[in-house]
């Protein structure tokens, strides 16, 4: 396992700048909004040469424990009973607060070496700005601007000087058994958690982990951005789990956080080989589930859908003949999607979804040999044969098979670029008939040919 690195701080002192700056990228949700950060999010960093799993944590407050600062305090502290350093961040522009003096009294006493970053001491004045931080005890405070990148080389230094007697991970040599599963320790399935607000979604995520790794409560809307974790699922296949926040309707949307929010979704489902639809099973599935789910299919993800809160439906005959009869009426071009009854709360049935996931995931990436695919296509072609465009035969003559992820199949014949539309959805059934691929989306593409004696005399 790689070291990790915490970043610490009361709220809005810049950590998820500093985080992205670290990083290299923009992973995290950067916002003026104090406390945009609410769960522990996690990336691969190299600093000072130095391979690490960096944190962005959210921020120290002094809060109820049952609140929602109080669950954000509990995660970020946790964090740091992980870690193997804390970077301890302060805005040198705003100036020591009560809160800044309390936490590093608090990270005193920890066991774990702490580096103090004096944040937002750009310019000329900010290293003079950084003096005030040596009261806190914590050491020679680093000056430094995440937003502009000043002072990012000394931190690079002090974080490989204070991780020297850290030492460097050994990758394990997986034993020679020919009966072990061919994973790929580099390549995780990837896997996003979508829905919408207060589904469930979080809860889920905390089950399948067997820990409370994200915030998780009552209130709708309390993750923010898409945090990443990886994990072993129950084959030893490496898993990175996307929480992802709730998507409400595009006209809900108005705060320019929630915008991001919802982009940083989006971007998590593009990312993603297999979408989770949390859905709740109290309310059924609605145009929005729908939305969600007709997304994913645009973008070739394959979606199973995990029936939240099922211990709490009186009618679960009614409840799954209503989910059933919303997919078949209104989710067609993903007929016979898989749906796992479940309660995230209690973990009843959540040992079921992964099975799922890896049975559908593995028809996702099915491959149809070429004989196979022609012998299906020259029976479903004669069986309904294609109609006439323009008062013109199209004439299909063979087809392939280029690549799955999703099932992806190229028609070729003269004019099949004027296929209608009901004939590809048509041949998309059938397919998934003949190959047993319920809920996956196929792609049909029609290619034509050339005929150079067509619009000759």
């Amino acid at each position: 396992m790689l070291p990790l690195v915490a970043i610490l701080g009361r709220p809005n002192v810049g950590k998820s700048t500093l985080f992205n700056r670290l990083v290299g990228r923009k992973i995290a949700i950067v916002d003026d909004t104090p406390g945009v950060t609410r769960d522990r999010k996690e990336a691969e960093a190299n600093i000072g040469g130095r391979s690490v799993r960096l944190v962005d944590t959210a921020g120290l407050e002094e809060a109820d424990p049952d609140t929602i600062p109080g669950r954000m305090r509990a995660s970020s502290e946790e964090a740091l009973r992980q870690a193997s350093l804390a970077i301890f961040v302060v805005d040198v522009r705003t100036g020591l607060t009560a809160s800044d003096r309390a936490f590093a009294k608090w990270l005193r006493r920890q066991k774990v070496p702490v580096l103090l970053v004096g944040n937002k001491a750009e310019g000329r004045g900010g290293g003079n700005a950084s003096l005030e931080l040596y009261e806190l005890g914590l050491g020679d405070p680093i000056p430094v601007s995440a937003e502009h990148g000043e002072g990012m080389s000394i931190l690079h230094v002090e974080v490989a000087t204070a991780l020297a007697a850290t030492p460097e991970p050994v990758e394990e040599v997986p034993d020679d058994d020919e009966d072990a599963p061919a994973w790929d320790p580099n390549r995780p399935l990837r896997i996003a958690i979508v829905g919408r607000p207060n589904a469930g979604k979080s809860t889920l995520l905390n089950a399948l982990l067997g820990e409370e790794r994200m915030i998780t409560g009552p209130e709708p809307g309390l993750t923010r951005d898409a945090v990443a974790v990886e994990w072993r699922d129950h084959t030893g296949g490496l898993v990175r789990l996307v929480d992802t926040a709730g998507m409400r309707k595009k006209a809900r949307v108005e705060q320019k956080l929630e915008v991001m929010s919802v982009g940083a979704s989006i971007a998590a489902l593009k990312e993603a080989e297999i979408c989770i639809l949390v859905v709740d099973a109290l309310l059924g599935m609605d145009e929005q589930d729908l939305r969600i789910a007709r997304l994913a299919e645009r973008e070739g993800r394959a979606v199973v859908i995990a029936l939240n809160k099922w211990d709490a439906v009186d009618d679960r005959a009614a409840a799954g003949r209503a989910v059933g009869d919303t997919l078949m009426a209104s989710l067609a071009q993903m007929r016979g999607v898989a749906v796992v009854p479940i309660s995230a709360a209690t973990g009843r049935g959540v040992e079921k979804l992964m099975p799922k996931v890896r049975e559908v995931y593995a028809l996702w990436n099915r491959r149809v040999p070429t004989g196979e695919l022609n012998r299906w296509f020259e029976h479903a072609r004669d069986r309904h044969p294609p109609p006439l465009v323009e008062g013109k035969r199209i004439k299909l003559r063979y087809c392939t098979m280029p690549k799955a992820r999703p099932p992806t199949i190229a028609v070729f014949g003269t004019r099949a670029e004027m296929m209608p539309e009901d004939w590809r959805r048509y041949l998309v059934n059938s397919f998934r008939e003949q190959f047993d691929m319920p809920g996956v989306p196929v792609r049909v593409n029609f290619r034509g040919s050339v005929n150079p004696y067509e619009d000759q005399d």
